[in-house]
């Protein structure tokens, strides 16, 4: 049984940072990517960040040079440091790790961005 928990959203004013942290948990074998992805009501889930299994990392164009995706692989963990936040940024996070041939989603955490 595989389990990924999100942590670490809540209120942030425009500008200001905040950092996300997702653990994965159970039987997993190996180092598998990982990602960040983001969903607002009466959207599509949309792409933050994602990390490989080797540390490649690729991002959303809008996140470039803001948020910042790392991973310790030792203990299947994966961060979101997210700068310069701006209140477009509000959304529920989902952490996703692509395990084998099946996705594994965390249940999300809520940022917001407001003053």
């Amino acid at each position: 049984q595989v389990q990924v928990v999100e942590s670490g959203g809540g209120l942030v004013q425009p500008g200001g940072s905040l950092g996300l942290s997702c653990a994965a948990s159970g039987s997993i074998v190996g180092v598998w990517p990982m990602g960040w992805y983001r969903q607002t009501p009466g959207k599509q889930r949309e792409l933050v960040a994602r990390i490989t299994g080797g540390g490649m990392t690729n991002y959303a164009d809008s996140m470039k040079g803001r948020f910042t995706i790392s991973r310790d692989s030792a203990k299947n963990t994966v961060y979101l440091q997210m700068n310069s936040l701006k209140p477009e940024d509000t959304s529920v996070y989902y952490c996703k790790l692509e395990y084998r041939v099946l996705d594994y989603w965390g249940n999300g955490t809520q940022v917001t961005v407001s003053s």
